[in-house]
């Protein structure tokens, strides 16, 4: 009998493996599709992008902060996965009343290996997630000793936002050999365009998600203007905040990432 116990504390029992699950996640619906349980998965929220097919094929059960638990309901679920951090207490509160909900709570890379393999034991798939945990821990393990640069992560502008060291944003970072300005700072300050040039980071980076700031030059320039001798990077956002298979991909665009940063400051 599938057995886990969750980011809450609570045990998650199943009678059997399940059949119709739900998944109120992008990173873990695509693990679902990587663990091949397109058969099983029967809702996902209008976020969950990949795979993309998924979309028209699956029924849509709202957003991550706005379920709709009646869709849910409708769905006859076995298995509903959820996120501390995407997915509202009281959504998932409501849920529990439906059917077996299992939230996961994903902040470092160690973290989310060990959300697959629990997701991998819930959907009798733990042979699959082992292997793709082994290759994920390899390729992070190949990952060169990069030299420090210390760096601020923008997610969102107006107000500008950041990551603390309780993220797993921040953890990425440090597999890349960046230093999180605000890593001594907890989930995601606020911050003033002042009080990132008082930091004098060598870095800023400024992910494609939340916010888009690769979309227009206008939402850099005033971080140019102010930080004039510090380097002001476009990053994607997935390779930083996702966690589930896309975590293959994520040591080769830090890779790619540190080749085109400069090692030091310049002058």
């Amino acid at each position: 009998m599938p057995t886990a116990t969750d980011a809450r504390g609570h045990p998650v029992s199943l009678s059997s493996p399940p059949e119709r699950i739900i998944s109120l996640v992008p990173s873990q619906t695509e693990l679902l599709a990587e663990l091949g349980l397109d058969g099983r998965v029967v809702g996902l929220t209008r976020f969950c992008e990949r795979p993309e097919h998924w979309r028209s094929e699956k029924t849509i059960v709202g957003g991550t902060k706005q379920v709709d638990r009646d869709t849910v309901r409708d769905l006859a679920p076995d298995l509903i996965l959820a996120n501390h951090e995407e997915n509202t207490a009281a959504d998932v509160e409501a849920l529990d009343a439906i059917a077996p909900v299992y939230v996961t709570e994903v902040k470092t890379v160690s973290g989310a290996l060990d959300m697959i393999r629990t997701v991998g034991t819930l959907t009798e798939t733990s042979d699959r997630t082992s292997t793709l945990v082994g290759k994920i821990i390899a390729r992070f393990e190949s990952l060169p000793d990069f030299p420090v640069l210390r760096a601020v992560y923008l997610i969102w502008r107006e107000p500008y936002m950041t990551v603390g060291g309780d993220t797993f944003i921040h953890d990425v970072m440090q597999w890349g050999g960046l230093e999180n300005v605000y890593g001594d700072q907890t989930r995601y300050p606020e911050l003033s365009l002042k009080a990132i040039s008082e930091q004098d980071p060598d870095l800023v980076l400024c992910a494609s998600e939340p916010f888009p700031f690769h979309e227009k030059d206008k939402f850099t320039a005033d971080l140019r203007e102010a930080l004039p001798s510090t380097a002001v990077e476009i990053v994607d956002g997935q390779p930083f905040s996702w966690y589930g298979p896309r975590l293959l991909d994520t040591p080769t665009y830090l890779k790619e990432l540190r080749e085109r940063l400069p090692t030091v400051r310049a002058a």
